[in-house]
């Protein structure tokens, strides 16, 4: 299976390694353009981003964005509207309330224990700053091998319980994954 994906940074491109590594090790990841990097209206941007996915014959479509500020589905539904409606069958469209760090701080005490700080660091509107902080990460160092495995190993069942956004995501993936025969982790059933 091919998997496209267009995110806006280098976290959430390893958050995507890291969920392909847990539930489709098997599966190719193929980059498509960063999102908003073309500097064209969102509409022009994703159209090129689906033909160039076309032409490497992926079987899905992953984009992540952050709705920073904004409400996370109001994000989705503008995102939604401006793709071409040809290729919306094969896409899936995560929308991280306020950026992708808060879905991989929605467990704060496994987080803190994992990276031997402070949980407290992370429990705050905005935990961008204090994540980048404890993985230590710098311009010229992203972390992503390291961010990456965290996603892989992390309580996702914890984070759809404390994140309405990052569960949204999950059931699109979810979904996904039984049309494909990639099936993936209920993680539902390892919360309870």
């Amino acid at each position: 299976m091919k998997i496209g994906y267009s995110v806006e940074g280098s976290t959430d491109r390893a958050l995507i390694k890291g969920l392909k590594n847990r539930w489709c090790p098997d599966a190719e990841l193929i980059e498509g353009r960063f999102r908003g990097s073309t500097h064209e209206s969102l509409r022009r941007e994703y159209q090129k981003i689906c033909d160039e996915f076309q032409f490497r014959s992926v079987d899905w479509m992953v984009f992540l964005t952050d709705s920073n500020t904004r409400p996370w589905r109001d994000v989705q539904r503008d995102e939604r509207e401006k793709f071409p409606p040809e290729c919306q069958n094969r896409a899936i469209h995560g929308v991280a309330d306020r950026n992708v760090e808060s879905w991989l701080c929605a467990d704060a005490d496994w987080l803190g224990k994992r990276l031997s700080c402070d949980p407290n660091r992370f429990r705050c509107d905005d935990p961008k700053g204090p994540f980048e902080g404890a993985m230590e990460i710098t311009r010229d160092d992203k972390r992503e091998d390291e961010i990456a495995l965290i996603v892989k190993d992390a309580p996702l069942g914890v984070w759809l319980a404390n994140n309405k956004s990052f569960e949204n995501f999950y059931d699109q993936v979810r979904d996904a994954s039984q049309q494909s025969g990639c099936a993936i982790e209920n993680v539902r059933e390892h919360s309870q």
